[in-house]
């Protein structure tokens, strides 16, 4: 501010320079007076300014076109100003040279204001929000990772700091080979290695943090955009890739879609009139949906189901909105082929799923007759490649046909799909035994594992006849020592359970590790003593009791709802029991994950007493150090005690890591602390 300062005071002194000539102005005393001594602080202020952005300009970050306009016209600005103040009682120095030279002055000083204001926070930084036009979204099947979602973001939140002009860290953001480059301190990225990377490193550091990226004050990354350079950087970085190579499902396309054009609407326009809604209405029936398949949209959709109940007649009272039917249900149900004649008589079918039906070749000749099909599932039929062999080309629309589970060979399924490549022919897998299968992990049925008395543990499998073998002892299950997990168990203690699963023909699962923590004591209010971290809120005060543990990934909702953070002070908590307590134990659930300074606490302090002025200091723990960059993990730090009796109030003092330890690559700085779960026994 006190650098800039002479902007102010210059703007007044050329307004009034302007219209000093003036009769009501210039026999006045006082405004000579004033306007010369304005003129010369704003002279020397300004010439202070120069020359402290002279040597401001040295240092590393600082070049290109943009600083020679700044440097220049800032001192064009001192020397127009001393011009102005030098020889403004000259009796040459009339009215028109002094609007001249305070207009001269004028736009000097906007025009070192706008280069200035480029320099440090970016091209266009005024006008932006008023010239920028909204960004053309490009479509997901056109889309490049890098090109459209992840340069993006660096245009957005990276490029103010890092560009020909004004090169931080010697790094430059506005092309793929420069992001490849590096900067002063290496690489940007280790592909494949986002935890190893100094891009994402940078990301996670607290905002205090002169190394956190953007500084502080500048507008951060959100969530989504950090998330996306870290699943980026673990693809490997490729810069070449589209967004629609990676799978449907994968975490980065799921994400990426979000930032770009929504795919053109798959929604097909029917031309054909929509069926009565009274008819529509009696065709529903308790075995039987018919259904729009989209909101004002003609189209109907039939689901059958009940094995029991279908027979022809079920089809055939459909025929009153046979024009509007476009997919038809059949799955498991009795259809023969004599009902696939009623089924050819729905003109507009696009979708048609006969999987597990009795239909055979036979009744294909009748389906070929459907204009525009163009999804036909046949899984777990007697079709053969025969005939479908003599059918497929029958069907002009079709392009997708799925016929696992049918006595089709390997070898048939391939000649079938080489020689209609505009089919998608669906094979599925078929398990011959030959290749086992490794099994997913037990899961547990418990909504919460913080428990108050007791709790039934609760593991399951989603494949049928799997064995659950466990362990409560910090050792690893195996498939013959350990218990097997085949009643109901009751856990009335703090419980680590490591669970694998098992199954005949089956490599067996990785171990799972369950946390079950009891709390017997909840507090009747919690009160928050000192100031949570600002990014790590949680749901303040509710967090520590909630009874939802949080987890490793910064991605999961888990992690924001759930982790509560400490910065360079101290976590207090003051809790009151309307009803007094017998205390032996006070536990910290506490996130370690040295790579982005999040530690255990340094010293907690247990505090307690009948009444809210009258606490005693119970009991202190000072837990071990990590002594090396470890992999992160979450654990419950218990400070016991010899049991204190009729306390009504507690307090705890959990103190952060106040200066990290020499090995680490932030030695000296403040640790972060994060607690989710307080557990009082």
């Amino acid at each position: 501010m006190i650098l800039h300062f002479p902007i102010a005071i210059l703007m007044l002194s050329m307004f009034l320079e302007f219209f000093r000539f003036k009769t009501a102005y210039n026999t006045q005393e006082f405004f000579r007076s004033f306007t010369t001594n304005l003129l010369l602080v704003g002279v020397l202020t300004s010439a202070i300014t120069v020359i402290m952005g002279l040597f401001l300009a040295q240092e590393e970050g600082y070049t290109g076109d943009v600083l020679q306009w700044h440097k220049w016209t800032g001192i064009s600005i001192v020397f127009v100003a001393s011009f102005i103040y030098w020889f403004r009682n000259a009796a040459w120095y009339k009215a028109p040279v002094a609007k001249a030279g305070a207009i001269i002055t004028s736009f000097c000083l906007v025009f070192a204001g706008h280069f200035g204001a480029t320099l440090t926070h970016g091209d266009n930084f005024i006008l932006e929000p008023v010239t920028t036009q909204q960004a053309v979204l490009v479509p997901l099947e056109q889309a490049i990772v890098y090109d459209h979602v992840i340069q993006p973001i660096f245009e957005k939140k990276c490029i103010s700091c890092h560009n020909p002009d004004k090169l931080k860290g010697e790094l430059m953001l506005t092309d793929a080979r420069s992001v490849l480059k590096g900067g002063k301190t290496g690489e940007l990225f280790v592909p494949g290695k986002p935890e190893a990377s100094l891009l994402i490193e940078r990301l996670h550091l607290p905002q205090e943090d002169k190394k956190h990226m953007p500084p502080k004050g500048k507008i951060q990354l959100t969530a989504d955009e950090v998330a996306l350079l870290e699943l980026w950087i673990r693809k490997d970085a490729d810069f070449k890739k589209k967004v629609i190579e990676f799978p449907a499902s994968d975490s980065l396309r799921v994400l990426a879609s979000t930032f770009l054009k929504p795919a053109e609407s798959a929604e097909e326009k029917f031309d054909f009139a929509a069926a009565d809604e009274n008819t529509v209405k009696k065709l529903n029936t308790d075995y039987r949906v018919v259904a729009s398949i989209a909101t004002e949209s003609p189209a109907l959709a039939v689901n059958i189901y009940n094995s029991s109940t279908f027979t022809s007649k079920t089809l055939e009272e459909l025929r009153d909105v046979k024009t509007q039917i476009v997919s038809l249900e059949l799955s498991r149900m009795p259809v023969k082929d004599a009902d696939l004649k009623q089924v050819s008589l729905f003109e507009n079918l696009r979708k048609l799923n006969l999987n597990f039906t009795e239909i055979t070749g036979a009744g294909l000749k009748e389906l070929a007759a459907l204009p525009h099909l163009a999804s036909l599932s046949l899984s777990g039929t007697k079709i053969t490649y025969q005939d479908l062999q003599q059918y497929i080309r029958s069907f002009k629309n079709l392009h997708t046909l799925t016929v696992w589970n049918t006595p089709l060979s390997d070898a048939e399924i391939d000649q079938l799909q080489q020689a209609n490549k505009h089919i998608q022919v669906i094979a599925g897998f078929k398990d011959d035994g030959s290749q086992p299968i490794k099994l997913n992990t037990p899961q547990v049925k418990n909504k919460f594992t913080v428990f108050r008395q007791s709790i039934p543990l609760q593991l399951f499998h989603p494949i049928k006849g799997v064995d659950i073998r466990y362990t409560t002892d910090g050792t690893e299950p195996d498939s013959i020592n350990s218990p097997l997990f085949d009643k109901e168990i009751i856990l009335q203690e703090n419980t680590t359970i490591k669970a694998r699963a098992y199954k005949d023909g089956w490599y067996g699962s990785e171990a799972v590790t369950f946390n079950f923590y009891k709390n017997t004591h909840k507090p009747d209010s919690v009160i928050l003593l000192s100031r949570l971290d600002r990014v790590h809120q949680a749901d303040g005060p509710k967090t520590f009791f909630d009874t939802q543990l949080g987890t490793f990934n910064a991605n999961s909702p888990a992690w924001a709802n759930h982790w509560a953070g400490y910065f360079r002070n101290d976590m207090e908590l003051l809790m009151e029991f309307r009803k007094p307590i017998t205390v032996s134990s006070v536990a910290l659930n506490t996130l370690v994950e040295t790579e982005t300074i999040i530690f255990p606490p340094d010293a907690v302090e247990i505090w307690g007493g009948p009444a809210s002025d009258r606490m005693q200091l119970i009991a202190t723990m000072k837990p071990d150090m990590p002594k090396e960059e470890i992999k992160p993990f979450i654990r419950l730090f218990t400070c016991t005690f010899k049991p204190k009796e009729n306390i009504s109030y507690l307090k705890i003092i959990a103190r952060p890591v106040n200066k990290l330890p020499d090995w680490h690559k932030s030695k000296g700085n403040p640790a972060m602390l994060l607690v989710d779960e307080l557990l009082i026994n």
